[in-house]
């Protein structure tokens, strides 16, 4: 196909080639911090039970996280010798560089509008806390086996059994309830499936927080990297609380457990994940945003 200004319309951002390769060098250093070391024990097959999670469960490789994208609506000023971004749908044409939207896959339009819709329906329900974190309680419960066995757990299968067992199970995200024991679905308040995933997916639920890092980077590189940054990082504190009020005993990564067996334990992950909820709202609306503009532009 033949690319011409045509593709660039009046709405689109101009980035001067100085000021994206500083917001590009930005990026990567921002990343670095947590990738570098990551990345190193990695290689000396050490675990990370957040990290690991993140670009294992969620499948989306570390070199491409750190590949800066200006995201859909923006065009980058080109000297001759301009070294551009590694991003392939990247288009150029009289010394700008964007992102086409006559190259965005039409197959992927119908994921783009149940991700947008799925996203606004979040936004827009009141947020439950009432949960504690005891999903990965039920992924334990009368298991037989350890999950996850490069980590000990910091209670006997009995006491995490009479926890659950004394507890009310309110989960509401199906790709956490998946995980769930046998045993322990049966329990869960809330009847999740794949069909009813939209209508169960609410702003206060740890998982669902986490998971704007899944909608970002599945339509990467029309979503910035900068929203795309946004939700990972805030995907990786989300994670750390996670893990930190499991049963799993996580000290020797730097996690503190939160003890949701005590009262104590409850008060200070309500606390966390109301401050997760708060930290997420603007990030959810920023992606909505990002996804409403992508939408109009390739439709």
């Amino acid at each position: 196909m033949e690319i011409t200004t045509d593709n660039i319309t009046a709405d689109d951002k101009f980035i001067a080639e100085s000021e994206w390769k500083v917001l590009m060098r930005s990026h990567e250093h921002k990343l670095a911090g947590i990738l570098d070391p990551y990345l190193k024990k990695r290689s000396m097959q050490q675990k990370d039970p957040v990290l690991d999670f993140l670009f294992e469960y969620y499948a989306f490789r570390p070199s491409h996280l750190k590949r800066w994208s200006p995201g859909i609506g923006v065009s980058l000023g080109l000297s001759e010798h301009s070294d551009l971004p590694e991003v392939s749908e990247l288009s150029v044409s009289d010394q700008t560089a964007f992102l086409d939207p006559n190259l965005f896959p039409t197959k992927r339009l119908k994921s783009l509008r149940w991700t947008l819709q799925l996203l606004k329906n979040s936004s827009n329900k009141k947020p439950l806390f009432g949960c504690f974190g005891m999903h990965e309680w039920a992924m334990v419960y009368r298991a037989g086996e350890v999950r996850h066995e490069q980590i000990p757990l910091r209670l006997s299968d009995d006491e995490i059994a009479e926890f659950v067992e004394s507890r009310p199970l309110l989960c509401t995200h199906f790709d956490a309830f998946r995980f769930f024991t046998e045993k322990a679905k049966p329990m869960n308040r809330n009847e999740l499936n794949r069909d009813n995933f939209e209508d169960m997916e609410q702003p206060g639920c740890l998982h669902t927080n986490m998971d704007l890092y899944k909608w970002a980077y599945k339509f990467y590189p029309w979503i910035s990297s900068e929203i795309l940054r946004k939700t990972f990082f805030n995907a990786v504190e989300t994670r750390k609380i996670d893990m930190q009020a499991s049963p799993y005993d996580a000290l020797e990564f730097g996690l503190q457990p939160i003890k949701i067996e005590t009262e104590e334990g409850r008060k200070d992950y309500l606390d966390k994940q109301t401050k997760i909820f708060e930290r997420s709202m603007p990030i959810r609306q920023d992606l909505i945003e990002a996804m409403e503009d992508l939408l109009v532009r390739v439709e």
